[in-house]
């Protein structure tokens, strides 16, 4: 494992995790369950990663269409990486918790700006 990974391994990394978690929690297990909660947590770190390291490759916006038990960010991709255009959801939740007023401050995308 490498201490700082390419965008493109964590992305891969992300998307990975992100279907195994849903798989082990919505099909084989309960979501409380301790590889789900597990799954969970590495596909959350793996995002702050891609965040923090590659501010100019990724940014959030708040998700308001997909229904969830909490509000969600979408990790999105300036330009696709593998095919892919965002790195699965990420909780509002969990980036105030992980994030600093500043890191979020730059990261997050309002929705209509054309600022990036």
């Amino acid at each position: 494992m490498e201490l700082n990974p390419p965008p493109e391994t964590l992305i891969t990394e992300i998307i990975a995790v992100n279907h195994a978690w849903k798989q082990v929690s919505e099909q084989l297990l309960d979501h409380n369950a301790g590889l789900a909660l597990s799954l969970r947590d590495l596909k959350s770190n793996l995002q702050l990663r891609l965040l923090r390291n590659y501010p100019q490759t990724v940014y959030l916006v708040l998700d308001e269409e997909t229904e969830s038990e909490e509000p969600l960010y979408s990790v999105r991709l300036r330009e696709p990486i593998n095919g892919h255009w965002n790195a699965a959801h990420l909780p509002v939740r969990v980036a105030e918790e992980m994030l600093t007023e500043q890191e979020l401050t730059q990261l997050i995308q309002r929705k209509n700006s054309e600022e990036f």
